[in-house]
């Protein structure tokens, strides 16, 4: 029995265990970690908008990125969901 315990925690995607830990951690540590992200991400638009000042442009080169390099995204993004993962199970020990 413990086996399959252990095989259904080693299982899923880093999104899904981000999402599993994020539904039953505290509420308060979940946002803060969340909060975080937001910030990061804010802070990377204003300084891609300095360098990229044309809206149109700046769209096209983002789906340009987020569909040409679709693997190095998913790369990147399950390295944000396992970091922000650690974080919420840091916080919350």
């Amino acid at each position: 029995m413990f086996a399959n315990d252990e095989d259904d925690f080693l299982m899923g995607s880093p999104k899904s265990k981000f999402f599993d830990i994020v539904y039953n951690a505290n509420r308060g540590l979940v946002e803060s970690s969340i909060d975080g992200v937001f910030d990061k991400y804010s802070a990377m638009e204003l300084l891609l908008e300095e360098f990229i000042k044309d809206d149109m442009e700046l769209e096209y080169k983002l789906n340009e990125i987020i569909f040409g390099r679709a693997d190095e995204i998913l790369q990147r993004k399950n390295s944000l969901y396992i970091a922000a993962t650690g974080d919420v199970l840091t916080e919350h020990e």
